[in-house]
């Protein structure tokens, strides 16, 4: 049986999602765009009967045929996700804590415990812990898998493992871990407290040459990228011969902190260009004079895992001939996401726009292919964090070897050489 009344009910939920959508404040990037107000949804065009009245229907037999009993809010929702997620894989609906927690991760500070995790193969698997987190502390490792958080089993729900860790600072938490070659499975209770959360991390090498790695591009980064660079100079005699940043499996972040990495290192020039569809997804930035080197060269280090604003930094520093690319093509991800708040306090992250190297390549798709390209998949970066007495990071990362390599190769280049631009580059 068909209600007219449910179809006229559904069709205007429908055209009051297709409005939410449009509306637009906070961004990965700053947004001018306003919030569209009820009076201006009017002006809009409507939602064609037709797919009004397939989704009316598709919706009744779901609910009247469905093994399960699914209740309105929940198949809205799931609706509104699916609609938005098949647009792209970088597009998705994020309830009230799913906002909140992309929020938290781009401000460099959080109450927890301090781990890194991810989905791997089935279970919730630590990537690291944070230095100096609760987590570090209580000794749990990389590697270890997350069984159950008080008392709850996980699985492989990384954003729900993400919330239930997350908790006003001085609380406890449980977690049971499986660890390779350990008997049983390992239980710590853990006191969350505020973890500040530094993507950026640096050492020297040899004498004069320094290693700048960045995880992560947060709201923080620019600034530790600036004090890093100062205790680098200070512990080799007030400046270097070069350095090597380290970009490998950086999986971008905050579109700003991006471009001010790659104006750290660049006097002038254009650093990005994007093009959308509205006027405020068409800009581009460019870089101010001040070079935190000095000029000196830069070597920078990319693998498959190094995407968005990394793909960013390493674009506009290679097509200005500022650094060396060495590793393994890039990801490949050429869009920037808008997180546009909705009013019942969810949001929607979407694609607005397509963003394009100095030179006015798009790299969607196809990555940036380094200066000196390696074979082969590669290992992981070494860690820094390592105990006393252990193998230098020279020693235990062959692709640091190589860009140390590279490093001083480019130091013997001519100057003029080593400034020497790419043709084409946007005006």
């Amino acid at each position: 049986m068909r209600s007219s009344t449910l179809i006229a009910l559904v069709a205007g939920m429908g055209l009051g999602f297709c409005g939410a959508l449009t509306g637009g404040v906070l961004a990965d990037r700053p947004s001018e765009a306003p919030r569209i107000e009820p009076a201006q949804q009017k002006d809009r065009p409507s939602l064609p009967w037709q797919e009004a009245s397939l989704f009316a229907e598709v919706y009744e037999r779901i609910k009247h045929d469905y093994v399960d009993d699914v209740d309105d809010h929940t198949l809205m929702e799931k609706a509104v996700r699916g609609m938005v997620a098949a647009l792209d894989p970088h597009s998705s609906y994020l309830d009230s804590e799913e906002f909140d927690e992309i929020r938290l991760s781009t401000m460099g500070s959080y109450p927890g415990v301090g781990i890194e995790v991810a989905a791997d193969n089935g279970v919730v698997k630590i990537l690291r812990p944070i230095d100096g987190s609760p987590a570090q502390q209580a000794g749990l490792l990389a590697g270890d898998e997350i069984v159950r958080i008080d008392g709850s089993d996980i699985g492989a729900d990384l954003a729900g493992a993400i919330t239930r860790m997350r908790g006003s600072s001085g609380s406890i938490v449980t977690l049971t871990i499986r660890r390779a070659n350990a008997p049983g499975l390992l239980q710590y209770s853990l006191r969350r407290a505020q973890v500040e959360v530094h993507s950026v991390a640096q050492q020297t090498l040899e004498p004069g040459y320094g290693y700048l790695r960045i995880t992560t591009f947060s709201e923080t980064t620019a600034q530790d990228v600036n004090r890093s660079i100062l205790r680098l100079k200070r512990d080799n005699g007030g400046s270097l011969k070069g350095l090597v940043l380290d970009l490998r499996n950086n999986p971008g972040g905050v579109l700003e902190a991006g471009v001010a990495v790659a104006d750290d290192f660049l006097d002038s020039g254009v650093i990005m260009t994007a093009d959308g569809r509205t006027p405020e997804a068409r800009f581009r930035m460019d870089a101010s004079s001040g070079d935190l080197i000095d000029g000196a060269p830069l070597v920078v280090l990319v693998n498959g895992g190094s995407a968005s604003a990394s793909e960013i930094v390493a674009g506009a520093l290679k097509d200005h001939g500022r650094a060396l690319l060495v590793g393994r093509r890039t990801y490949g991800k050429g869009s920037v996401q808008t997180v546009m708040p909705l009013s019942h306090g969810g949001a929607v992250k979407l694609t607005t726009s397509r963003y394009f190297t100095p030179s006015g390549a798009s790299i969607h798709g196809r990555g940036i292919v380094p200066d000196i390209l390696e074979e082969g998949p590669g290992e992981a970066p070494a860690e820094l964090s390592v105990p006393k007495g252990s193998a230098s990071l020279l020693q235990r990362d062959a692709d640091v070897r190589l860009g140390l390599e590279a490093l001083k190769g480019r130091a013997h280049e001519p100057r003029a050489a080593q400034l020497l631009l790419t043709h084409g580059l946007v005006p």
